[in-house]
């Protein structure tokens, strides 16, 4: 089906025709039209308009109303103040409009089939080490963009850029051939099932045990190094000992992206190693471009306005006097990778605020190499610290990095909690309790961060998360099965929509708030702003809490009346499972 126009479009061509018929000259001025509180509309353009036409702004105001003919969507036009037009619809039309909605599977919101291909960058874990809470963000914000712009028509590829290549692994490869039995696990060695607890309780020790010995023993650091050299030259043995420490790694990210309710595929999986190949061209390429240029022996790239404290220049280091890679060279043959291989018109990079002044030199780089232009863009959709209760980064009591599963674990313990409250009430089985328990733990926790600005840091309150009161996932969650809890208790009506009938106060600012999801799936997708869809979910939520305190849906005074509020509640059962999906968050159906 194609697209539903909203109503905000439907008028504004309605203004814009107006326009041209009582002004051709300004035929293709914008009528500025945005939500008010003084109608359902207001559109101001006629005030820049006056003012570029050397004309009386209220007269022109007059004379633009008066030539829009009369239509079934606007009820009244009221010139205002200098010139505003504050403009109320119909009735009919919140209806008509909901109900082309309502008839449409993606409700109404446009697909664009010519739509770009964006390479996703996010959910970025190191090898042979625990998953933290660091992790969190890159994780969730990138599913959920992922998400939104698959539903936009854009075709997207995942891309998670794990660390699984450096110095370290010389130290653990090396340590795991003078102690073959490391990675066994305890019930039928090394190819035995494991938990993802258990293959990170494996590879953590391991990592202590090698570390310790690096730092203790100048002969074994001596073979580490000189293992990392094998593993870089392709060594057979040890490039086998390194897929172990990867396939063990990913059993245990598995695991925690289980828990966390997010799909990740492994083809999506391409670490560091994965740009191996393309280094040595990748610098070759930059050299003889003269983009990049030998400084002390390193192969840098100098920008004229990024310069240290002291005024001396800060360059990006591609490849260092001693012949080996830095981050730099990876990141650039990835987005040689994904432009030239993939075709991608976007590159998304999920990654923390920290690293942005090393983002913007590589995106420029790449730009003087002409990988990124006019027709390829990338950018950094930059996210903020978690934070504990106390403003400061999150560490435990004894002061180390959180554990991303443990934290996940007390979610689903505190959102389990506060279900079995409503066990009863809610007629949910046992079963229930677990499952809902871990689908209102874990949406509690994308949503707190899912609501925040991304580029800003946020306090992690698990007892805020999973309160029913606020902006919490557990709110929407509940307004949502609180809706279907009424369409099973309703059993002599169907929702079924009425434009003949008029609508109270509530019910028109609910419907109002419907029509805009599409503009909000588009702003989202068009800024990287994930927070904007969760802030019109909260609202919608709000609407909602406000149409059942003055509009009673099961006792409503006629049949039409109750068929009406029940198309209306239904379309909002819809839209936030929608919107909620779109963000990785479950709506159980009973809560």
């Amino acid at each position: 089906m194609a697209s539903v126009p909203s109503l905000a479009s439907t008028v504004q061509q309605r203004l814009a025709e107006g326009l041209s018929a009582a002004l051709p000259e300004a035929a293709s001025a914008d009528p500025l039209l945005r939500r008010s509180d003084r109608a359902d509309f207001q559109a101001n353009g006629i005030l820049a308009l006056a003012k570029q036409l050397k004309g009386n702004p209220r007269e022109l105001a007059t004379k633009v109303v008066e030539a829009i003919p009369a239509n079934d969507v606007l009820q009244e036009i009221e010139v205002s103040g200098p010139g505003f037009l504050n403009i109320t619809v119909s009735d009919a039309a919140i209806v008509n409009t909901l109900a082309a909605r309502a008839a449409d599977a993606r409700l109404g919101v446009p697909f664009n089939e010519a739509a770009g291909t964006t390479v996703i960058d996010y959910a970025q874990p190191n090898v042979a080490k625990e998953m933290h809470v660091g992790h969190l963000r890159s994780a969730v914000i990138g599913a959920a963009m992922v998400e939104i712009l698959e539903f936009t028509g854009e075709r997207v590829v995942r891309r998670h850029h794990i660390g699984d290549w450096g110095t370290q692994f010389g130290m653990l490869i090396q340590y795991l051939i003078e102690h073959p039995h490391e990675l066994d696990h305890k019930a039928g060695g090394a190819d035995a099932e494991v938990s993802g607890e258990e293959a990170m309780s494996n590879l953590n020790r391991l990592y202590k045990a090698s570390r310790a010995l690096f730092d203790s023993d100048e002969e074994f650091k001596t073979r580490a190094r000189a293992r990392v050299v094998d593993l870089q030259a392709g060594d057979e043995q040890t490039l086998a000992l390194w897929q172990r420490f990867v396939d063990e790694s990913k059993i245990y990210f598995y695991s925690v992206f289980e828990k966390l309710d997010m799909d990740i595929r492994d083809p999506d999986i391409v670490g560091e190693s994965g740009y191996n190949d393309m280094l040595q061209e990748t610098c070759r390429i930059l050299e003889e471009s003269g983009v990049a240029v030998r400084s002390e022996g390193a192969l840098c790239v100098f920008f004229d306005d990024i310069k240290g404290p002291e005024g001396n220049p800060v360059p990006l280091i591609v490849q260092k006097s001693d012949g080996g890679f830095g981050y730099a060279a990876t990141d650039l043959s990835a987005i040689r990778d994904r432009v030239q291989n993939l075709k991608a018109s976007t590159l998304l990079y999920v990654v923390d605020a920290r690293q942005s002044l090393h983002f913007k030199m590589v995106f420029e780089t790449a730009r003087r190499a002409g990988w990124l232009n006019d027709e390829v863009k990338a950018h950094q959709l930059a996210f903020g610290t978690v934070l504990g209760k106390d403003g400061k980064p999150f560490k435990t009591r004894e002061g180390e990095t959180v554990r991303l599963v443990d934290l996940l674990d007390e979610a689903i313990e505190r959102a389990t909690a506060v279900v079995e409250e409503k066990k009863e009430k809610a007629g949910l089985t046992d079963e229930e309790v677990v499952e809902n328990g871990r689908y209102v733990g874990i949406g509690a926790v994308k949503y707190a961060d899912l609501s925040t600005s991304a580029v800003r840091d946020y306090k992690f309150d698990l007892d805020q998360m999973v309160s029913l009161n606020g902006d919490t996932s557990v709110y929407l969650q509940y307004a949502y099965a609180r809706i279907q809890s009424i369409k099973r208790n309703v059993t002599d009506a169907e929702p079924t929509a009425h434009p003949e009938l008029e609508l109270a106060p509530a019910e028109r600012a609910l419907g109002l708030h419907l029509d805009q999801f599409g503009a909000a799936i588009d702003e989202v997708a068009e800024e990287y702003a994930p927070h904007k869809l969760a802030a019109y979910l909260y609202q919608l939520a709000s609407h909602l809490t406000t149409f059942y305190d003055q509009c009673p849906v099961m006792k409503a005074e006629t049949r039409e009346l109750k068929e009406n509020r029940l198309f209306l509640v239904d379309l909002t059962a819809r839209t936030l499972h929608q919107g909620m999906a779109l963000l990785g968050i479950r709506t159980p159906e009973r809560l």
